[in-house]
């Protein structure tokens, strides 16, 4: 650039044009996540949403959770692909959000590359259209940043903020559980979006493997398994308040099964998941062996093939099963509330993996 030539946000590296572009190729998507309450339409500085439907509810508590996909975006980053992607942030946002019984409404989210390719951006808000769509909420707005010098030309993260209702009376949580509730578990699709970083460095630092390599044990390549989307269990786990009593949920992500589960555990209570009740998928143990990772720690870090825990009455667990099932999820007890004599409360896994 010549001395002379006056400085432009382009020859910062900053374009306007394909920002605009972009958000015109994304409009389409997310026309396909309006409920009757949104306002408006996607381009404005904020998203509306009508709270005169909430007029119904006797005492409306809002829910809200704010989330990303963590180093999974290096994925799919490395393989070009970035329709999947938006699937984890609903998963991760909407899923927290249903765990205390709240309806997912709206979501927002934050999408920061160093350079905007048009088509990209609008693949990867494709998914998050779909993720919407899948955990019934509406994609009201969110923002596209361009981060040229922070992030290189293909390097992008992903956030995502949104927003529920629940009834108060109807809210789940800590002070429903009993002894002798069951411990309801729901198959993950895969490795969700956590615990990213020990895997990439396990199998692509350490065993040097590639994303494109065909593995047996997966059916399919490495990058085709890692980039499995997160499971979105928001309708289900809505449509089993409805059909039965639900005393409590638990969103497994970071910190795994027995760390999540314990954080809706109340004092004098302990949760105890039985091991032989399932078998991980192959994926935990690729981790696991061409690591050499302690089980302890796989278990702390991924959700060993349980996405999500319902907590119910023991009344309820057939009709929470065949509910689940109704929606080609797979689940199955596996485990119990029981009273421990002293006031401080947890969750641990017992036993050996079935097939392990």
């Amino acid at each position: 650039m010549s001395p002379r030539t006056g400085a432009s946000y382009a020859s910062a590296g900053v374009d306007i044009d394909a920002g605009d572009r972009a958000v015109e190729l994304m409009k389409e998507w997310v026309r396909k996540t309006a409920r009757p309450e949104v306002v408006g339409g996607l381009g404005g500085f904020a998203g509306l949403f009508d709270a005169s439907a909430l007029k119904g509810y006797a005492r409306p508590l809002l829910a809200s959770a704010t989330d990303g996909v963590g180093t999974k975006v290096d994925i799919a980053r490395a393989l070009g692909v970035h329709h999947t992607i938006g699937h984890d942030l609903v998963a991760m946002v909407m899923d927290d959000i249903v765990v205390c019984g709240a309806e997912p409404l709206f979501m927002t989210d934050y999408l920061c590359v160093g350079k905007v390719h048009p088509e990209r951006v609008a693949a990867i808000v494709k998914g998050i259209a779909e993720g919407c769509v899948l955990a019934g909420c509406a994609l009201i707005g969110g923002e596209t940043a361009e981060h040229p010098g922070l992030l290189g030309a293909d390097e992008f993260d992903l956030a995502g903020a949104g927003t529920g209702v629940v009834e108060a009376d109807r809210l789940l949580g800590a002070e429903r559980i009993r002894a002798g509730d069951a411990v309801i578990a729901m198959a993950s699709s895969g490795l969700h979006a956590n615990g990213y970083s020990l895997v990439r460095h396990v199998l692509l630092d350490r065993a040097g493997m590639r994303l494109d390599q065909h593995l047996a044990e997966l059916g399919r390549t490495l990058g085709e398994e890692l980039l499995e989307p997160t499971r979105i269990y928001a309708a289900a786990c809505l449509a089993l308040t409805r059909a039965t009593e639900v005393h409590a949920f638990a969103h497994i992500t970071g910190g795994g099964l027995a760390g999540n589960l314990a954080r809706v555990i109340p004092d004098g209570l302990h949760a105890t998941v039985d091991r032989a009740t399932w078998t991980p998928g192959p994926v935990f143990g690729l981790v696991g062996t061409a690591g050499a990772v302690e089980r302890r720690e796989l278990e702390r870090t991924l959700n060993m093939g349980v996405g999500m825990i319902a907590v119910v009455p023991p009344e309820s667990v057939t009709t929470t099963l065949a509910t689940l099932a109704d929606r080609g999820l797979d689940a199955w007890v596996g485990g119990e509330i029981v009273a421990r004599g002293d006031r401080t409360a947890g969750a641990e896994l017992v036993g050996d993996y079935a097939g392990g």
